[in-house]
């Protein structure tokens, strides 16, 4: 069960400020302003704006960790929050912290390796390597909130935030653990990411046009833009939500995981990874595919993942595929890679508590390749009852979330 849940992005820290933003189609994607970008042929992301790291840690950690811990924290203590959850010696210790981040500390690993290269290796920092690490985000989560159950972190470049549920949900379908804070965090605004990034031609360049530039299913995409953020949410045992009363906004139902197994950036141009992932979240779920009412797209604004998806999803769902709502949310926050996945199980839980679909923003040219409803532009109120994730990474992870309305 889902009974709270923290997330923030480019267009606010914290869901009732970036929500409403996303219903309203508002972008978040501008110019660089983390860095210099004038010698990359990128100039554009979708930054955070309004957060700041030490109103959730103590300002001399903020400044030694890397931002993703930060985020991490910050998504961790709105959710623990919003669960409403009491945490007595007893159930710290039945509950876990299983938080994933694509590339880790790249901001702090940058900064150390300037000082080693310009000052010697005396001057870098004794908390690079702690503060760099991507489990640290699950280990700070747990030692700042003293959560004591299973703690560990996965890395599946930008499937890593949905992996991140869907292991924490089977160890606590397992019973090892009765709740487990969930999710990913990544800060990728960085000269190491944006250089390689631009190095595989994979951003968007359209620099004069920040606000648009993300444009996922439209025939003049150019490729992502990247984002940054994090989501965490709070995965309960069925029986303890009931026996405390907690609000329970949604359940995972389903859990599908496959690998592409064809090359270590691009997807399968047929899907074969896509579809499988999605059947098997559906099957496990045990539902039928038609009585899914809307999915969050993966659909990253690249020439050939949109219509791959697109595809894949036909395949999947036949004649239904024309009746969903299949939009992507990152024409708005950007790509948060390793935390796609968790922000976007995020949305999709909103999307099915407000019975309104966010929609996929800068739909002016059609591609005939991508012809689903992809919400063009303007959201799409929706009677949800079972809603989809898909999350895609390099080395050809895939991973699909199926959720269904809390009983």
């Amino acid at each position: 069960m889902v009974t709270g849940f923290g997330g923030l992005c480019a267009l606010g820290t914290g869901v009732e400020k970036f929500w409403p933003e996303l219903l309203a189609g508002k972008s978040g994607v501008g110019k660089i302003t983390r860095l210099d970008p004038t010698n990359f042929t990128t100039h554009i992301a979708a930054e955070m704006q309004d957060f700041n790291a030490s109103d959730w840690m103590d300002p001399k950690e903020a400044r030694r960790a890397d931002t993703f811990l930060a985020f991490s924290l910050a998504a961790s203590r709105m959710a623990l929050e919003h669960s409403g959850l009491q945490l007595d010696e007893e159930l710290k210790e039945d509950t876990g912290v299983l938080i994933g981040s694509g590339i880790g500390g790249l901001t702090l690993m940058a900064e150390q390796s300037r000082i080693l290269y310009e000052r010697g290796p005396s001057k870098v920092s004794p908390f690079w390597v702690p503060y760099m690490i991507a489990d640290m985000a699950s280990g700070l989560v747990s030692i700042h909130l003293d959560l004591r159950g299973p703690n560990h972190s996965v890395v599946s470049a930008c499937s890593t935030g949905a992996t991140a549920l869907g292991d924490a949900y089977h160890i606590v379908k397992r019973g090892d653990a009765r709740v487990m804070l969930a999710g990913g965090a990544e800060a990728p605004v960085n000269e190491i990411a944006l250089a390689a990034f631009c190095a595989s031609r994979a951003l968007s360049t359209n620099n004069d046009n920040a606000s648009t530039a993300c444009r996922p299913f439209d025939k003049t995409r150019d490729g992502f833009v990247m984002g940054e953020g994090g989501a965490v949410l709070v995965l309960e045992d069925r029986e303890h939500a009931i026996a405390r009363g907690a609000t329970i906004y949604a359940e995972v139902l389903g859990y599908g995981m496959s690998a592409d197994a064809y090359h270590i950036t691009a997807p399968h141009p047929e899907g074969r990874g896509a579809v499988s992932a999605m059947s098997k979240a559906i099957r496990q779920a045990g539902i039928q595919p038609d009585q899914i009412g809307y999915i969050n797209a993966h659909a990253t604004s690249t020439e050939i993942g949109d219509p791959m998806e697109v595809g894949a999803i036909k395949k999947v769902f036949g004649d239904h595929a024309y009746n969903l709502k299949v939009s992507s949310t990152k024409s708005m926050h950007g790509h948060t890679l390793g935390a796609a996945g968790a922000l976007e199980s995020l949305i999709c839980i909103l999307a099915m508590r407000d019975g309104m679909v966010p929609p996929t923003i800068n739909q002016e040219t059609p591609d005939e390749r991508c012809d689903l409803n992809h919400v063009p532009n303007v959201a799409q109120e929706a009677k949800l009852d079972y809603v989809l994730n898909n999350s895609f990474g390099f080395g050809g992870h895939n991973v699909a979330l199926v959720f269904g309305k809390g009983n």
